[in-house]
């Protein structure tokens, strides 16, 4: 299980051109991705993008790639001897003609245009992919034991509130059971204020005690929120992405609480409700960071 919040960055080194990338993310409903990188080098952008969807699958990641030159230039001067030459002769030429004084130099001749060209030169696209994608799989796998390290904090943190919830629950299951024992007794007593002397009618004080208990019996919901609470141990074992999962799961929990917390009739058993609620709420902001 991963959160979706992570840092990774790694460096690398080919030739005399030092890498840098650098990922970080923040939750996001889906996957969206946005690569920075110089101009030139644009077209990757695309294969980028692709290579971190292997690893990825929610989240608003940034992706950070700076390359910078630590030996030699990549840049390359060509001199047009032809052309220079060309100026050269035009220039001696003018100088008779005119009868001005001949202050020709090399400075001079770097001034006049296209005599002196810089030239990047060309990499290979195919070896420069290989170099962006092994630093960013380095990277990204940094940045994935940085999620996988939050999200078992986070696992810990839901499996904690898993287990206040299920005890809590048996606890209202518990409770309900003694609402029912005080009900039948405050109706025995009622009756019994009524009819004074007479007889009282058990099998309808039965009958009244099994309607009420049918009203705030919370069995089904208890079991439930159980079986809920053991899918959620399931799936956050998982290898695959789980929050998807662990939202809706997290919805029927609430549903279940919302079910038990209607059919209380005691104040104790309502504050428990509460508490209940308050967890499952606390479960839902945590999952909102789990990819």
């Amino acid at each position: 299980m991963k959160s979706m919040t992570g840092y990774g960055r790694h460096i690398a080194t080919r030739g005399g051109t030092e890498l840098t990338v650098e990922i970080r993310s923040v939750n996001n409903r889906y996957l969206e991705t946005s690569v920075k990188l110089p101009r030139a080098y644009m077209f990757l952008e695309d294969k980028i993008k692709k290579q971190v969807q292997e690893y990825v699958s929610r989240g608003k990641a940034d992706i950070f790639l700076t390359f910078r030159r630590i030996e030699g230039s990549d840049k390359k001067v060509s001199v047009d001897t032809a052309l220079a030459s060309e100026y050269l002769t035009a220039l001696n030429n003018a100088s008779e003609e005119l009868s001005l004084r001949n202050d020709l130099s090399v400075s001079t001749l770097f001034r006049i245009p296209d005599v002196f060209t810089v030239l990047e030169e060309k990499e290979d696209e195919e070896e420069l992919w290989n170099f962006v994608s092994g630093t960013l799989k380095e990277a990204l796998v940094k940045y994935n034991e940085m999620r996988r390290v939050e999200g078992e904090k986070l696992k810990e943190d839901i499996l904690s509130r898993l287990a206040f919830i299920e005890d809590t629950a048996d606890e209202i299951e518990k409770e309900n059971k003694e609402t029912v024992n005080s009900y039948r007794e405050r109706l025995y007593e009622k009756i019994k204020a009524v009819l004074e002397d007479r007889t009282i009618d058990d099998s309808r004080v039965l009958q009244e005690v099994a309607i009420f208990s049918d009203k705030v019996c919370v069995n089904e919901e208890v079991i439930r929120l159980h079986s809920h609470a053991s899918q959620f141990r399931s799936i956050m074992n998982s290898d695959e992405p789980v929050g998807k999962k662990l939202d809706f799961l997290t919805q029927e929990l609430n549903r279940e609480a919302n079910t038990t917390g209607s059919k209380c009739q005691d104040a104790r058993v309502t504050e428990k409700v509460i508490a209940l609620k308050s967890e499952i709420e606390k479960i839902r902001e945590q999952i909102q960071n789990i990819e």
